[in-house]
């Protein structure tokens, strides 16, 4: 009677049993189930502010940079009113150190509120004004459709002075003749490369990218034919611009100006009587017409920071200073202080 308890008792309690695991199992699959999609909630919430944080931030240095910018066409508008030369001794020559926002504010009680509640988010500013006709212009080789013997003795001079390779500058020469070639005699014109617009696009012309990086402080590309300011114009620039100076020549003038800018050309006779000839106004000025503005907005919040760099070109007629180009970029700042475009290119990091 006792055994057969017990067999009918197994019987009849093991399929409670196995309902108890089914239910157990089922609850913890529940379980996984709600914690993924809870977490898969949370991240998609995380994103969306993540996004929203970074447009709001994007947007606020567009906006602060614009600014930048119209004050440093209104800097250059003031200057044209005073007219003369345009030299380094100039406010528009002195760049502006890096500097917290909040000095640039009105100091009222509603803008010293707003900061006080952002002390986690620090912006800063920064930014110069450069004398882009301190360089050699590129578009100068190019003169009624043919090369310009003056500026091609310019730009090999330069060429000479920074060992590049001649045979470069006389592809760029000529492929910038044949870009420049609008006649309807040019029946190759299909094929030609288009007139470049910024300095970095030389390189579809012929010009290696090497010998790009270093040219680049002593050129530039303007949409015009300009002369070069010698009261901005570094060493090497003079000495290319002028065919019988001497690079030690150009030193000298540097230092000259540094104690009183030249006011007219016939200012370099007295320094220089041997090449008095060789400065003249389709070569040479003391002002200048287009100009390079640069600002840097640094964001920092907490370790997360963010450099916002703007670079426009300007032109400048009379009192009119029109934008002919911008470009923008935003960079994370690294531990070690570096942008990510400065680092090592095995870092694998690279501008966002």
């Amino acid at each position: 009677m006792t055994a057969c308890h017990a067999y009918f008792s197994q019987y009849f309690h093991k399929p409670r049993l196995q309902q108890r695991g089914a239910a157990l199992l089922t609850a913890m699959i529940t379980l996984v189930l709600i914690a993924t999609l809870a977490a898969g909630a949370a991240w998609q919430q995380w994103q969306g502010v993540e996004v929203e944080r970074n447009e709001r931030a994007r947007l606020q240095a567009g906006w602060l940079l614009v600014g930048a910018l119209d004050w440093a066409r209104l800097i250059l508008r003031e200057d044209a009113r005073s007219g003369g030369a345009d030299h380094l001794g100039e406010p528009w020559a002195v760049p502006l150190q890096e500097s917290r926002l909040s000095s640039f504010l009105a100091a009222d009680q509603n803008n010293n509120a707003l900061l006080s509640e952002q002390d986690d988010a620090n912006v800063f500013l920064s930014g110069q004004i450069q004398d882009v006709q301190a360089r050699l212009n590129v578009y100068n080789l190019i003169e009624a459709g043919r090369i310009s013997p003056i500026a091609l003795a310019q730009f090999a001079k330069l060429f000479d002075l920074l060992n590049l390779n001649p045979a470069e500058l006389q592809n760029l020469a000529e492929n910038l003749r044949f870009a420049s070639d609008i006649s309807p005699d040019n029946r190759s014109s299909a094929q030609a490369a288009l007139l470049p617009q910024r300095l970095d696009q030389l390189s579809l012309l012929g010009l290696s990218p090497l010998s790009l990086q270093r040219l680049s402080p002593f050129i530039v590309w303007l949409p015009s034919r300009t002369p070069v300011n010698i009261n901005t114009a570094s060493a090497e620039v003079l000495y290319a611009s002028v065919p019988g100076i001497e690079l030690a020549d150009a030193q000298k003038l540097m230092t000259e100006r540094s104690r009183q800018h030249f006011k007219s050309l016939a200012d370099v006779s007295p320094l220089l009587p041997e090449l008095a000839g060789q400065f003249n106004e389709g070569q040479h000025s003391v002002a200048s017409r287009f100009f390079e503005i640069t600002g840097r907005l640094r964001l920092a919040d907490g370790a997360y920071q963010t450099v916002v760099v703007e670079r426009s070109v300007v032109q400048r007629d009379g009192l009119d200073v029109k934008a002919l180009w911008r470009e923008r970029g935003s960079f994370p700042i690294t531990p070690g202080g570096l942008r990510a475009d400065q680092l090592p290119q095995n870092s694998g990091a690279s501008p966002r």
